[in-house]
Order: C-alpha cells, then structure tokens, then sequence
C-alpha cells in the first residue's frame, strides 16, 4: 500500500504578524497541495486574512507516512521558549504574565511549556529525528541574525536540528556566516514577501485605502512602529521628524500596525504619537494582510520597524526605509545589506532627512527571481 503524503507548512503564523501570515501565504500558492498549516498552537488566523492553523502537537506522524516538514522562514531560529509562550497570548495577559516573571524567573520554563507544548529552547525549530524516517525537512528563507547574542543552550539546540535537516536557506549574510562557523552548510535566498506583488496584486485592495487617498491629495506615508518605541522622549522626537516631512513634502501621514500579537505594534503609541504632531495623522486600525498590503502598496513611501513592511513596499516599487533604535534586533540591516547593498535604517532622529532623501531615489530592487529559483531547489529537496 502506498505511504501518505503530506506537506505541512511550520511557522509563527499562529499569532498576528504581517510577515509571518504573508509567508504562509506565498509558500501555499507555490506548494502542491495536499498541505496543512501548523504553527506551535491552533489558531483560527482567518479573521486577519490567514488560515486555519494546527497546532504541530497535534497533528499525527504514522511510522509509514511520508511528511514534508517546510519551515517557511521568518526570524525563527532566534525564538526561545518564553518570547514564543508571551507572543502566543493575549496583549493583557501578556503583561501581566511578563511581569510575573521579572521577579520569579524560576517559573519561566514550566509557564513556557504549558502554553507551547514544548520543552525545547527553540520551539519554532523542529528537530527532523522526531518525524518518520520517511520524512523531510527544509528551513526555507529562515533568519537569525542574532543567533550569536542568544543563550548558549538555545544557539547550540538550533545548530544540532540544522544539522539533521534535508534543506536550509536563510535570509541574509549575517545569519549564513553563522551558520557556516557552525559547520552547516545553507543557501543565501530572500525573503518570501518579495513575491507579494507577483503572487497577490490581482487581490490586494480595499476600500478604505481609496478612501485615504481620497483624503490626501498629495499622497501618504505609511509609518509603523512597534512597542518598544514608546518612551515619551522617541515620540516627540518622532513627532517633529514627521512633521518636518510634512511641511516639506504636503504628504499626509497614515499610521498602522504590522503585528497586533504582544511585543509587536500598539495603538496607543500612536494615539500619543499623534498627541505631539502639528500634523494630523491617520490611524489605520485594520488588521487584515492584504488591507495592510494595500495601504503599504498605495502610499508614497514607508517607513517603520517592521522588516516586512519594507520588503512589501519594495515589492510594490514604493520607497521605503527603516526605523530602529539602539539595540534594535540584527535582522533588518543584516536582510537589506544582503539584497540592497545597504541598510537604509536610520534613529528616530534621522528619519526625516531619509525620508526626504528616499522619496527623491529610485526605489531598491526586488529579487523575485532570485527567489523562484532558490524556492526550486528548496522544493526539490522535498522529494
């Protein structure tokens, strides 16, 4: 009797992220079916324009089936335990759990396992000896720039799943000379979300971004910007940047949020944000991928922390630059110095001058068909 056959496509989809929902999305369209989604728990994503997610927990491996285990990239290999637990809950209980564990750090393990199900440092890393023999397993356009600031215990567990699996591609050089010190051999692919454009531009649209352009004539920017932003002091500074871009440019301003899962983007950061500007900005408060896709696609240029809204935007051939701070993770420079030759990020200090200067460049190009080759070669691992 033959073996069944399956693909199941494993990532942080089970929580709210742009990148991490559009990933699944550009891997279903260019997978053969059959394939389910699996994620570290089951989540209904479809309200936020995903899929019904399994948890992998769930989800059984008879002896004599053949299983195709594709990580579908986002910056998984740096992921522990408790961050995946806390991103996994709600925003409020979140919270209160992270600040339970500030002071009893003993307890960081057992809370860990209970939501993930999983005892393993890096639960978004499956380890190809817990499946049949029968079975693959690819890491596909997987990052982890900051593998070398991770603990010891988590680095050395994400090395030795690497080194049993059938196919690894990472995002960036950063994380591929990781790799390579490590003994692992991977290929340099980019980023899923440069396919955005070519694979979903026929069903990216929504009403409520003609609506916004309705509303300003000159255009829009699209800013974004996650949580950790949301001092007083990085507001204002914020604040008189984007205004200065404003009064230079007549562009209008249109905030919104590329991740709603805790530690992600908050809307009360941008209410405040909004507090201190001359300008009044637009608060863009859908959810939905391909609203946001849409937004991001119609504005003049964005700007934000969100590695992948940038990624969509030059897809759309929109001009985009990058917002961090000091001890912002590696991830967005390491990707853009990879494919662009240069980071393109600037401190919130700086971010009008980039703005102004990216507005009057060629927007970078986009590596899709470096990406449908490398996606072959992935894809033929499989078989």
């Amino acid at each position: 009797m033959a073996c069944a056959e399956r693909t199941v496509l494993f990532g942080a989809f089970d929580r709210h992220n742009l990148g991490d929902l559009l990933i699944a999305e550009v891997a279903a369209s260019m997978l053969p079916q059959p394939f389910v989604f699996a994620g570290l728990v089951e989540r209904d994503m479809t309200r936020y324009g995903g899929h019904m997610v399994k948890g992998i927990s769930s989800l059984a491996f008879g002896a004599d089936s053949t299983t195709r285990i594709f990580h579908c990239g986002g910056e998984t290999l740096t992921c522990s335990n408790v961050q995946a637990a806390i991103m996994l809950l709600d925003p409020v209980e979140a919270g209160r759990i992270a600040t339970r564990l500030e002071t009893h750090p003993e307890q960081r393990e057992d809370f860990a396992s209970r939501i993930t199900g999983t005892h393993c440092h890096a639960p978004y890393v499956l380890y190809r000896k817990d499946f049949p023999v029968n079975s693959k397993e690819i890491f596909h356009a997987v990052g982890g720039a900051d593998l070398d600031l991770a603990e010891p215990a988590l680095r050395e567990e994400v090395y030795a799943k690497l080194s049993f699996a059938d196919y690894v591609s990472v995002r960036d050089r950063v994380t591929l000379e990781h790799l390579r010190k490590a003994g692992i051999f991977a290929k340099l692919t980019p980023d899923p979300a440069v396919m955005t454009r070519e694979l979903f531009g026929y069903r990216i649209a929504c009403p409520e971004a003609a609506e916004i352009l309705e509303g300003f004539t000159a255009g829009y920017i699209a800013i974004q910007f996650s949580a950790d932003f949301d001092d007083d002091r990085t507001l204002c500074i914020l604040a008189g940047q984007i205004d200065q871009v404003c009064d230079a440019t007549g562009l209008g301003v249109v905030l919104f949020r590329a991740g709603a899962a805790p530690w992600h983007d908050n809307l009360a950061c941008y209410q405040r944000l909004s507090s201190k500007m001359n300008a009044r900005p637009l608060i863009f408060t859908s959810l939905d991928i391909w609203k946001i896709c849409a937004l991001i696609s119609n504005s003049r240029l964005f700007c934000g922390s969100s590695l992948h809204g940038r990624i969509i935007a030059n897809s759309f051939s929109v001009p985009a630059i990058s917002l961090v701070q000091d001890g912002s993770p590696k991830k967005i420079g390491a990707y853009f110095e990879t494919w662009e030759g240069k980071p393109g990020t600037f401190h919130a200090q700086g971010i009008a001058s980039g703005i102004l200067a990216a507005l009057d460049s060629a927007p970078a190009a986009c590596p899709t068909s470096i990406y449908r080759n490398e996606f072959a070669h992935a894809l033929s691992a499989c078989h």
